[in-house]
């Protein structure tokens, strides 16, 4: 997994409520169990139409955000069914971070070990980064993960709060594998120390 650094980047705006996992990721697609490859499928329901053309109001579909790395979202977002490939879909589209004001605690968590930053702002910092988001590809926001801030094009700063533990891990680019191996030479010490007590084992 990549470290997260300071980000600058184009944030789409995506108002809707209850943005669930089918419709990040729709159910047709969970077959595979690779995490790449999936971006092309990235609201898939909502990008395309039944031939496969894109349809010309969604957001991501509009080239002044297509390029986006940030998506500022309504309410719960990230809600209903628990697949890991939602957030597989969004980093491989090139979505580093989603800010909103809540959001479902599995996608939550699943974030945080696919290299996305979900950020939770109280409702009037949202609807001003949405503003800001709404001017399009001239408008940058930027994320400053050390310091914990988001800030908009104008210059406006907005703190977040996180966890110490999943800022260590975002910013170390550590998943559970990573992790893991980080603790490679006490494991093999363990592992060398039970075989010389328990031989037959």
């Amino acid at each position: 997994m990549e470290k997260f650094e300071n980000l600058s980047g184009i944030a789409a705006p995506m108002p809707l409520v209850n943005i669930d996992t089918d419709m990040i990721i729709p159910k047709v697609f969970l077959k595979t169990i690779k995490r790449s490859g999936l971006g092309v499928n990235l609201f898939d329901e909502m990008r395309f139409d039944r031939e496969g053309n894109e349809i010309e109001d969604f957001v991501l579909n509009n080239p002044a955000y297509r390029d986006a790395q940030i998506i500022v979202a309504g309410d719960n977002f990230g809600c209903g069914s628990s697949r890991e490939h939602a957030p597989w879909a969004l980093a491989d589209f090139g979505i580093k971070s989603v800010i909103s004001t809540s959001f479902a605690d599995i996608f939550y968590n699943n974030c945080f070990k696919n290299g996305i930053l979900p950020i939770v702002l109280p409702q009037e910092a949202v609807d001003v980064l949405m503003k800001d988001a709404e001017k399009g590809a001239n408008a940058r926001m930027d994320i400053d993960l050390e310091a914990q801030t988001v800030t908009t094009s104008d210059g406006e700063v907005f703190s977040f709060e996180l966890d110490s533990f999943k800022k260590h891990c975002l910013a170390e680019g550590l998943d559970d594998i990573g992790l893991t191996m980080e603790k490679a030479s006490a494991i093999d010490t363990f592992e060398a120390s039970a075989s010389a007590a328990r031989p037959w084992v």
